[in-house]
């Protein structure tokens, strides 16, 4: 049904080359990566293919027929809020066609119909009538409500892209909006531009002479028309989806870009620049002081991180849900870098939007043998006993929250009709590689961790009994490290984060997938410093619960973002109703919850490697 089974055939022997294996011949974590990466190229191969129109090889001779399919209408301002094309009483034609779309279309909630528009290849028309018919009250109220919400529609022609909107309020010299004039365009104009035997490019405009008034609730005949005309152009094929890319490439854009990736290098710099000026030499002064003889350590034992030495590696409570944790969190982050990855070798071109959401459903899939191995080697590293539990965890803490999200979202779409609300047929197949790629892959991830027999590698003796903490100022305690740490990172990120929720949740296009990887690269450098700094002082605070403060001040980040969400929905933008804002806080919240797992586990993972070298560094007794 969807091209996404197709994609389940070419995960097949991937899955067969996994259960062929003994649990034991995935000793090494190497292994395990070795299999996502040869899943990950059959996927590339597989799955991320674009879906082209019924067959077509975009070559056409004279009067042939040129696909052209509506896909949806909505309000502008809610870009989340999408309706079938024909759930306005457009005119429908004789025999309306469905196009089979792939998963990722779905979920991106096209569902694209054949348009009641005849263009043909090179043939121009003058005031071609669509269709006369008489529109009822209700029909005149519906549109009406279309034009008031200032409703777009968006169609495809040999897949290339084209807008445009329904009517126009009439507002001038009318103060009480009771006088307001509503009208319906009922004439489309098609410039479309060709080489040789190829479509290059389309626009569609409406005549603004040509109106419909649809003020008054009263039966009204109207007649649509459209107009095509046909121009020679130089572009070549392969250049022809470069117009859309313009819009996120002009140079006062770019300024902008750059200039926010020099302040994150600024922040960068300050940041390293700090703990080499402080960090560093203070590190120095006390591995003299340690080493300077026995006597000397004895002497200077009693203050300092040296002093709790002896519980600095003793085990956290609630290690299973911090294994599960660092787990998701590695998957996810093995996830983003794949996306980068497709999106710099030009995978995600404008207009391509289905084969995002197809890749994150399917390597998200493949990438839980990832998560199942991290989190089960962690936490028997930590002596964990019930690693079947820890392993379910794992599976749910990400997936979990994200379900329950999904299902309540779901209902609201289905409740509003909109082209948000998922098939039963595709959430059939979202089940399937759940149910035959994620869970094997989780669990052979899991044997294969627990069968590693790795040991924590702790480079001193923790003691039987724990130290008591000393009391501190309120500025160290958990939230303000977590403010602290949080803060840096999400001020190298924040200008470029208004680009990225302008083209997520509005209708502007972004292509510089390089400058967003540089940003990502500085956002994983700040996290792990500024938490290996804030561990660094707490553990001179002769704090020796450093486990958990270093994941939450590591993910801290994320929260900041939903703070941004905040400020975005209420400055930037003109969302409005139930629906556009349930759906933008509740993906939103998944989001950055994804975000909080998985520069938790940066920040973790660097004051873990921090941690182990100072003590390594000096002499305990």
């Amino acid at each position: 049904m969807y091209s996404s089974i197709g994609g389940l055939a070419c995960i097949a022997p991937v899955l067969s080359l996994s259960l062929s294996r003994t649990p034991r011949g995935f000793v090494r974590e190497m292994a395990g990566f070795f299999v996502a990466a040869v899943a990950i190229s059959l996927l590339v191969t597989c799955s991320l293919t674009q879906v082209r129109s019924d067959g077509s090889d975009h070559r056409y001779n004279f009067g042939d027929p040129v696909p052209l399919y509506a896909n949806k209408v909505g309000p502008f301002q809610n870009p989340s809020e999408t309706y079938r094309y024909f759930d306005l009483p457009f005119c429908v034609p004789d025999h309306v066609k469905e196009k089979k779309e792939a998963l990722g279309e779905v979920l991106n909630g096209d569902r694209l119909v054949s348009a009641p528009y005849k263009i043909d290849f090179l043939v121009d028309k003058d005031s071609e009538i669509v269709c006369t018919k008489k529109l009822s009250k209700d029909e005149v109220v519906k549109f009406r409500s279309a034009v008031t919400r200032d409703y777009y529609f968006q169609m495809y022609y040999d897949d290339l892209p084209l807008w445009g909107f329904l009517g126009k309020v009439d507002k001038e010299g009318k103060a009480d909006p009771r006088d307001y004039k509503y009208y319906l365009f009922r004439r489309l104009y098609f410039e479309i531009f060709y080489n040789k035997d190829r479509v290059i490019e389309i626009n569609a405009r409406t005549d603004p002479s040509s109106l419909i008034d649809v003020t008054e609730d009263k039966e009204i005949d109207a007649d649509f028309m459209y107009t095509v005309k046909w121009k020679a152009t130089e572009t070549t094929f392969e250049k022809r989806m470069e117009k859309y890319s313009q819009s996120s490439s002009l140079p006062h854009h770019l300024e902008i870009h750059w200039f926010s990736i020099i302040n994150s290098c600024v922040t960068v710099l300050l940041l390293t620049g700090f703990l080499a000026t402080i960090l560093m030499r203070v590190l120095k002064n006390d591995f003299v002081k340690y080493a300077n003889d026995e006597e000397a350590a004895d002497e200077q034992e009693e203050t300092g991180w040296k002093y709790i030495h002896g519980d600095v590696f003793r085990f956290p409570k609630y290690k299973s849900l911090l294994a599960a944790a660092l787990g998701s969190g590695t998957q996810l982050f093995t996830l983003t870098t794949f996306i980068f990855i497709l999106a710099l070798v030009g995978v995600f071109y404008p207009y391509n939007r289905g084969a995002l959401f197809t890749a994150l459903v399917v390597i998200y899939a493949l990438t839980s043998g990832i998560a199942g191995y991290t989190a089960t080697t962690f936490y028997c590293q930590l002596e964990g006993i019930n690693w079947v539990r820890n392993l379910l965890l794992t599976g749910c803490l990400f997936c979990g929250p994200l379900l329950l999200t999904f299902c309540f979202l779901n209902t609201v779409a289905i409740f509003y009709s909109a082209t948000a609300a998922l098939p039963v047929g595709t959430i059939a197949v979202i089940l399937l590689i759940w149910t035959l790629v994620t869970s094997p892959l989780l669990v052979l991830g899991g044997i294969a961790g627990k069968n590693s027999k790795a040991e924590f590698q702790a480079p001193v003796r923790t003691t039987k009994y724990p130290r008591e903490i000393p009391p501190s100022p309120w500025y160290r305690g958990t939230l303000p490290q977590m403010a602290m740490a949080g803060f840096l990172p999400f001020s190298a990120i924040y200008i470029e984060l208004y680009y990225i929720f302008a083209s997520v949740w509005g209708h502007r296009i972004y292509t510089i997938y390089s400058i967003l990887f540089v940003v990502f690269i500085i956002l994983v450098i700040v996290t792990a410093f500024i938490t290996v700094a804030l561990t660094y002082f707490q553990l001179a605070s002769e704090d020796h619960e450093w486990w958990w403060r270093s994941f939450l001040c590591g993910g801290s980040t994320g929260i900041f973002i939903y703070a941004y969400c905040l400020y975005y929905y209420h400055a930037r933008s003109d969302m409005s109703g139930f629906m556009q804002t349930s759906f933008f806080f509740g993906y939103m919240a998944c989001i950055c919850y994804g975000f909080f797992l998985m520069l938790g586990t940066i920040g973790f993972r660097a004051s873990l490697f921090f941690v182990r070298h100072i003590y390594r560094s000096i002499k305990c007794e």
